[in-house]
């Protein structure tokens, strides 16, 4: 399967920090790799609503689920491309990630065994020195990609507040240049790892 790579930006400002910090990334990527980028702020997704034990799930045609369902059944790669807010996703990002709870439930769509082995990625802009705030954050995707039988690529964290200012963290431009090319290891719950 040839990689195709799904950006998923969940800032409320565009062009911010998170952004930048992702198409720096994302520039290193091999010209055949193809690239979706989906702003969330752009394409709002309605407010999840948990039908779980109320009524038939039907696979969305048309609107921004339908949109975003489809990209995500099409990436091998999925990017989170989220700022740190109150240290962990961004509203809009959660909210994506919630309808994942529905999706799982549509008859005939298979959507865990379809991402199962697919790989889940981050990246945010903090404007805090200490990366270890960012923890919340990496554990939701870890966790939701050890969930969905995903590989887990890590987070790349940049620093900024200010509009550009992460592109002054040359530490994080730098690990932006070989982010994508790691490895990604399955995913794996916190009580696994040990």
């Amino acid at each position: 399967m040839t990689r195709r790579f799904l950006f998923v930006l969940g800032s409320a400002r565009s062009d911010g920090n998170t952004e930048l910090l992702a198409r720096r990334a994302a520039e290193q990527l091999p010209p055949a790799v193809e690239q979706q980028w989906i702003d969330l702020t752009a394409h709002p997704l309605p407010d999840f609503e948990d039908l779980r034990h109320d009524s038939d799930h039907v696979r969305p045609t048309e609107g921004p689920v339908a949109r975003l369902l489809d990209a995500t059944l099409a990436a091998t790669d999925v990017v989170i491309a989220s700022p740190l807010y109150w240290y962990s996703v961004s509203a809009q990002t959660k909210r994506y990630l919630d309808h994942w709870s529905g999706w799982l439930r549509i008859p005939g769509l298979d959507f865990k065994a379809t991402m199962a082995g697919r790989t889940l990625w981050g990246v945010t802009a903090l404007a805090h020195e200490e990366q270890v705030v960012a923890d919340p954050l990496v554990g939701t995707l870890n966790n939701s990609a050890a969930y969905m039988g995903m590989r887990f690529g890590g987070v790349l964290l940049g620093n900024g507040s200010k509009p550009g200012d992460v592109l002054k963290d040359t530490e994080a431009l730098a690990r932006a240049k070989t982010f994508f090319a790691q490895d990604a290891p399955p995913a794996r719950f916190p009580y696994e790892a040990g």
